[in-house]
């Protein structure tokens, strides 16, 4: 045999990125120690081996009822896919609260294969092909970068979708009945009631992966076909990002840790749902937290956990509203502030004299833009006086997409397009879709943001009765760089592609 492998000229490849084929009727644990791998290869299963280990690669082969064509890879290739089989070894790290130590399947066609081959998918929801598969959902789902797990039950059949970068994307498809077991066995781990398919429900859970807690939010709705569940994957303290990493451009990033350095106002942030404003609150308080200061939240949920910040999670069953809570903190002697959300008069009042009597209060608005905000909170009742001597700045901001730098393609924009938006006549780029991408054209988002500082230019125009439009021209005519600039100035540099820039909002200044 040993003879043989030295004759044998196999196909090789080089510089590739494969993913594992994990089989549980191989003993893949003994294969690796042989250096003997396996992949698909153009949908094709393939035995994976290298130059350096061959004769013994082989010689385990021998023993093994396998007729795989076999590929050999260079070192680079082979030590990188081999570093794949160690994780989904050590796939026991992974643990939800109510399991030991099942395996996960780390490939969604591993995946798909395993629901349909496996005979005890449908006993009931305690079963562990059906904890194997749960587990592996938030695998996978952590894996790709999922904010949110979306489990629907359709007319025949179920269907799994992650939210990777602001947008849905499908998984998978499940057999409508293994669908309900699924939905089961995600009530079970969060202590909800399993028999209650009438009303919806909310509850938490958490999973560790490699020593690493993760809290997940759960939400049940009953629908027409059955019922169907989301899953807001929450951060912990280690994934908040800095304010450099936001993906701000310097002025702002500039302007913004000027404001933070203030001993006591207001600093808002505003944008539609999902527009990584939470995010950014907690970057800031991030970057001014030191051991001096004594930082309190109120939010509703809690969404990363920071270890140096006391944070309080809303409950209006118990009556602990924003406002309820925020009249709580400011007994508890608190240098800083963060209200998750100004949503009603009385929260919006007692922010504004708490940033009024010393404090450095941080929240945010529902506005479409940053001057908006002014007109919102005169909306909710707050005097003229209480904003231009409390409110420090505004940011507004939005989450972009950015176009995968392995496929984009070059475009020409229509003189119609170009004209609206007062581009120049250039090449510009669109999505396209690869492997990198997950073949959605996108890879990562941007933070895209407009800061306006309230400064005394400002206050006179509040005083002289201007309203938000006006102020808003005047800051633009002054050079202010609204979103829309600096979604103009991400197309010119190819980071994203007009759709994208259309849905965020490029028309609406």
């Amino acid at each position: 045999m040993l003879e043989e492998s030295k004759m044998i000229k196999l196909p090789f490849l080089e510089n590739v990125d494969l993913e594992p084929l994990w089989s549980d009727e191989i003993n893949n644990k003994l294969a690796m120690k042989h250096n003997l791998l396996f992949a698909n290869i153009d949908d094709l299963p393939s035995i994976i081996v290298e130059n350096k280990n061959l004769p013994m690669a082989l010689n385990h082969l021998a023993t093994l009822d396998i007729n795989y064509p076999i590929v050999e890879l260079d070192t680079g290739s082979f030590d990188r896919l081999l570093q794949k089989f160690k994780e989904i070894q050590t796939g026991s790290d992974f643990e939800n609260v109510d399991t030991s130590s099942d395996d996960i399947i780390e490939v969604e066609s591993d995946l798909l294969d395993f629901i349909r081959n496996s005979q005890d998918l449908l006993s009931n929801e305690e079963s562990a092909p059906v904890v194997k598969l749960v587990n592996s959902l938030f695998f996978q789902a952590i894996k790709k970068g999922a904010s949110d797990i979306h489990i629907e039950t359709l007319e025949k059949k179920g269907e799994v979708r992650l939210r990777i970068n602001g947008a849905l994307k499908k998984h998978l498809d499940i057999d409508k009945n293994i669908t309900a077991l699924v939905i089961s066995r995600i009530k079970v781990i969060s202590n909800l009631d399993i028999s209650e398919k009438r009303i919806p429900q909310d509850g938490r859970t958490q999973v560790s992966i490699s020593g690493n807690s993760l809290d997940i939010r759960v939400s049940v709705l009953p629908t027409y076909h059955g019922e169907r569940v989301v899953m807001r994957l929450l951060m912990t303290s280690e994934s908040i990002p800095t304010l450099k990493t936001l993906g701000f451009t310097d002025d702002i990033t500039k302007d913004l840790n000027r404001l933070l350095t203030h001993p006591h106002g207001m600093i808002l942030v505003t944008g539609p749902t999902g527009s990584g404003k939470s995010t950014t609150l907690h970057a800031c308080l991030q970057h001014i937290a030191t051991p001096d200061k004594n930082i309190i939240t109120v939010e509703d949920p809690v969404e990363y956990n920071a270890e140096n910040v006391n944070q309080i999670q809303v409950n209006t069953k118990v009556g602990l509203t924003f406002a309820a809570g925020l009249r709580s903190i400011l007994r508890q002697d608190p240098d800083i502030i963060m209200v998750g959300e100004i949503r009603d008069s009385e929260t919006a009042d007692i922010s504004l004299r708490s940033a009024l009597t010393g404090h450095l209060m941080l929240s945010t608005l529902h506005t479409n833009d940053a001057t908006s905000a002014i007109s919102r909170l005169m909306d909710m009742g707050i005097e003229d006086f209480l904003l231009t001597s409390t409110l420090l700045g505004v940011l507004a901001q939005r989450l972009t997409r950015k176009l995968c730098t392995s496929c984009k393609k070059p475009t020409q924009l229509s003189p119609t397009a170009l004209e609206e938006l007062s581009l120049p006549n250039r090449l510009y780029f669109k999505a396209s879709g690869c492997t990198e991408c997950d073949f959605t054209g996108y890879k990562g988002r941007q933070a895209v943001g407009e800061l306006f500082v309230m400064n005394d230019k400002v206050k006179e125009m509040l005083k002289d009765g201007l309203n938000d439009h006006q102020i808003r021209l005047e800051m633009k005519k002054l050079g202010m760089k609204t979103i829309a600039d600096k979604l103009k100035d991400m197309l010119v540099d190819g980071d994203t592609s007009y759709e994208e820039a259309i849905r965020i909002g490029i028309m609406e200044d």
